[in-house]
C-alpha cells in the first residue's frame, strides 16, 4: 500500500477542511512546496494536490502551486479541483501533473470524462468518487446525488478506469477512522479496481488496517499535519 500525503490549497497555502466545509479551514503552512519537500525528504513518492479554491471556481486557480512542486521535486503528483474542461485538463498536465483526479465531472458530463479516459488512458485519470451514505457527492461535497457510489465505480471501471479514489464525506476530517467496511465492500463488489482509500484515517492502526484489507493507497491529510502520524511512521509503509 502506497501513503499519499494531501496537499489541500486555499489561497496558495497548505489547509484542511472538515467534511468539505470551506468554513472549517485551518491553515498549516504556507508554503506547499516546503511542505512536499519533507515528504519527498523520507522516500514518499506520491501527492494528492487538491486545488480548493479551483473546485469553488471550476477552474484551475492554484496553478503556481502546482508547477512549482512538480518542477521542485520529483513526486508523483495527482491532481485534482476545478477540472471540468478540455483546456484546463490539458493545462494540469502541462504544469507537469501526473494524473488528474475528476469527481464532479464524472457525474455531470459523463461524455466529456470518458473522453478524457480515452484520450489520455487509465494510467493518467483517477476517478473520484465521494460518497455520503453511499452516494455520491459533488461540488466540493456540497451537494449529494442519488447515485448510488459501487454501480457508479463499476460502471467507469468498465469503461477503463483503473484507479478510484473513494472518501467518505462523513469521515474527511474528524480522525474518527476509515470506513474500511465500504472500502472492503468496494474490493469484493469491483475485483481489480486500484482503490485508494482517503478520509478518516487517524492513527497508524487506520493504516495497517486498510493495507490488510487490500487498497493500493491511502490518502493521508489531517493525521500527520495534527501530529497523529509521523513522517517516519508514514515512510515506513513505503
Amino acid at each position: 500500500m502506497q501513503i499519499i500525503p494531501a496537499i489541500d490549497l486555499i489561497g496558495g497555502k497548505c489547509v484542511r477542511l472538515s467534511q468539505g466545509d470551506y468554513s472549517s479551514k485551518k491553515e498549516y503552512h504556507d508554503d506547499p512546496l516546503e511542505m512536499a519537500k519533507r515528504f519527498e525528504g523520507v522516500g514518499i513518492r506520491r501527492l494528492h494536490l487538491v486545488d480548493l479554491d479551483g473546485a469553488k471556481a471550476k477552474k484551475i486557480v492554484n496553478a503556481e502551486v502546482l508547477e512549482r512542486i512538480c518542477a521542485g521535486t520529483s513526486l508523483h503528483v495527482d491532481f485534482g479541483g476545478g477540472i471540468q474542461a478540455d483546456e484546463e485538463i490539458e493545462k494540469a498536465f502541462s504544469l507537469g501533473a501526473n494524473q488528474v483526479t475528476g469527481g464532479s465531472i464524472a457525474v455531470k458530463n459523463p461524455v466529456l470524462f470518458e473522453a478524457w479516459i480515452a484520450k489520455y488512458g487509465s494510467e493518467k485519470i483517477i476517478l473520484g468518487a465521494d460518497a455520503k451514505n453511499k452516494k455520491i457527492a459533488v461540488g466540493g461535497w456540497e451537494e449529494t446525488t442519488s447515485v448510488d457510489l459501487i454501480p457508479f465505480i463499476k460502471d467507469y471501471v468498465a469503461k477503463g478506469i483503473s484507479y478510484v479514489i473513494c472518501t467518505d464525506v462523513a469521515k474527511d476530517g474528524l480522525l474518527q477512522g476509515a470506513s474500511v467496511d465500504l472500502y472492503k465492500e468496494i474490493l469484493q463488489e469491483i475485483p481489480g479496481v486500484k482503490l485508494i482509500a482517503s478520509g478518516g484515517v487517524s492513527s497508524v492502526a487506520d493504516l495497517e488496517e486498510l493495507e490488510k484489507i487490500g487498497v493500493c493507497g491511502t490518502i493521508v491529510g489531517k493525521a500527520y499535519y495534527e501530529g497523529r502520524v509521523t513522517l517516519e511512521e508514514l515512510a515506513a509503509f513505503g
